[in-house]
């Protein structure tokens, strides 16, 4: 007998079909006319999604195999990115798709202290679950304005479940633009000349680095790691090299990024055109967290305004999307975003200064960073270091909320205080509302006591109390909120934004959260438990997980149940 298959013994031919869904011939028209023209690499696969959901309001199961036919890419791999983030919905055959308008509602912990929690239960009533979903999302950048949504495409603070629903029956798809400073006004005002100098070899690589290096900037992102030294090491290792902008806040209690963006973003963009041209980058990644529609539009239009003036042709920026990812705002993990790739943190080593987006040498930098980087070659390093205080050097955007009369963005000198902040630069406490506490650095900065509110507020100035400033987002609490329940909404927060990729972070914070709802949790399993995160944990959202639980055992413990520390301890 023949080996052959029988269909060929008859004679008869089959077209062949791999195992799996059938492909739609209509599904895949409508994905390539909706891509259009756009190159089907893989780096923009998330930047596809975005297309796709955007235009059918969903990820269907028709459009998804169609996707990966055109992409050439298995259906699973498709798959694993799409439900890594937060913002894709997927709809599998024979399943209903979402209600048409989404509203996001911000439960994380600046937006719990003013009231989520209610705003959520009024809205069960307020809306018709058939028309309008209502999602509990993690923070949305707009602690200052808390509670804060998010309606489709439209940011929404000290939001009321008539707002909303008022918002949400409207339909409006398209965000309203801040009112920032365009081209015109920025060049106006003497912007970009800096930039053209540096192109025109008035100011040389090697003296910008030394600037940066005397003036005392570092990271602003978090890390604090100096800016000019960062230049100097990507600078050394062999092109072509490529940047990065790290605009994907997810910190609760953190805005500052949107801030800046919103009212000036073209101090952002020289700044990074400026870092690119002295480092030697091709090219720059802008990646912007999706909660930010509006900023997205505003930077769509500012760039495109630069790209017709021809001040982006030597270094060309694209800006890339998020999709409701905190992890991503970890810089490997946006790498492998902006890769197209489900955002997992990279071991280290190598570095991304040496092996970083495309396999290139990579330069980093956040927001803020970029901002200050025109006053300080400007007006002199000297000008920049004598700005701080309590030893600190140089200015920063603090993002105050909390139980204070007027939060907001704060420019002020680096090592202020709590104290000085709430008292000086946001009118006191709220009404009705006395100081316990604060978190000097956002959800993984750790919890201090009122009474270290002197502390000045910079880089390893808080280490000896196991806290950091990281983004400078100081979230404050009163005498009417409960130091335990603000740990378990952190730890809530980390264990729904871990990406899973390591066992200490992904059961770690989950048993931590579960531990803190028992009576009277156990110091030594904490204890253990936070050794054993510290320590195991592929990048530092594992790593300062633990921070809440190891600031209420030691500042707090009475929040536990557990024996009073004397007020003079540490």
């Amino acid at each position: 007998m023949s080996g052959a298959p029988p269909e060929r013994e008859s004679g008869m031919r089959r077209r062949w079909q791999g195992k799996g869904r059938p492909l739609d011939d209509a599904a895949l028209a409508e994905i390539r006319a909706l891509l259009g023209t756009m190159p089907r690499r893989r780096d923009l696969l998330i930047e596809m999604l975005h297309r796709i959901q955007d235009r059918f309001g969903a990820l269907h199961a028709r459009h998804l195999r169609a996707l990966a036919e055109e992409m050439r890419l298995a259906e699973a791999e498709i798959h694993e990115v799409a439900s890594f983030y937060h913002h894709f919905d997927i709809v599998k055959e024979g399943e209903a798709p979402p209600p048409p308008v989404t509203i996001r509602v911000c439960d994380s912990l600046s937006c719990m202290l003013a009231g989520a929690e209610s705003l959520l239960a009024a809205l069960d009533g307020a809306v018709d679950p058939a028309r309008i979903r209502v999602l509990r999302a993690p923070c949305l950048g707009r602690c200052d304005e808390a509670p804060a949504a998010l309606v489709g495409h439209h940011g929404i603070g000290r939001a009321t479940a008539e707002a909303l629903a008022a918002r949400a029956l409207a339909r409006e798809t398209d965000p309203a633009l801040p009112a920032g400073i365009d081209l015109a006004a920025y060049r106006a005002g003497g912007g970009y000349r800096l930039l053209e100098a540096c192109r025109a070899g008035i100011h040389t690589p090697e003296s910008l680095i030394e600037a940066l290096s005397e003036s005392g900037l570092r990271g602003l992102g978090g890390a604090g790691f100096p800016a000019g030294r960062k230049w100097r090491i990507v600078r050394g290792f062999a092109g072509p090299r490529l940047m990065t902008i790290n605009a994907d806040e997810g910190e609760p209690g953190t805005f500052k990024d949107r801030h800046h963006l919103a009212r000036d973003p073209h101090r952002v963009l020289e700044g990074a055109l400026i870092a690119a041209h002295v480092v030697g980058c091709a090219r720059i990644y802008l990646y912007l967290r999706d909660e930010y529609p509006e900023i997205r539009a505003l930077l769509a239009r500012e760039v495109a305004a630069l790209d017709d003036c021809g001040l982006t042709a030597p270094c060309p920026i694209e800006i890339r999307r998020g999709a409701g990812a905190y992890i991503c705002g970890e810089e490997s993990a946006m790498l492998e975003s902006i890769e197209g790739r489900r955002g997992l943190p990279r071991h280290r080593p190598p570095y991304i200064a040496e092996r970083g987006l495309f396999g290139r040498p990579t330069l980093n930098h956040n927001v803020e960073t970029l901002f200050w980087l025109r006053d300080i070659l400007e007006n002199g390093a000297g000008w920049f270091a004598r700005q701080g205080m309590n030893g600190a050097a140089g200015l920063r955007s603090y993002s105050v909320s909390g139980r204070v009369r007027m939060p907001g963005l704060r420019v002020a000198p680096a090592g202020i205080t709590a104290r000085a902040l709430i008292e000086e630069h946001c009118g006191g406490m709220a009404q009705g509302h006395n100081f316990v506490g604060y978190l000097p650095g956002g959800a993984s900065g750790g919890i201090l006591p009122a009474r270290l509110a002197d502390l000045p507020l910079d880089f390893g100035r808080l280490d000896e109390y196991g806290c950091f400033v990281g983004s400078h987002a100081v979230i404050v609490f009163s005498d009417q909120d409960d130091p335990r329940v603000i740990a378990c909404n952190l730890l809530a927060f980390f264990a729904a934004e871990s990406c899973g990729q390591c066992t200490p972070c992904r059961l770690g914070t989950l048993r931590l959260g579960a531990l803190l709802d028992r009576a009277a949790p156990e110091p030594g399993l904490l204890a253990d438990l936070d050794h054993v995160m510290r320590l195991g944990s592929i990048c530092g959202l594992g790593q300062a997980a633990p921070n809440p639980v190891a600031s209420l055992i030691r500042f707090f413990p009475e929040a536990l149940g557990l024996p009073h520390v004397p007020e003079d301890a540490s």
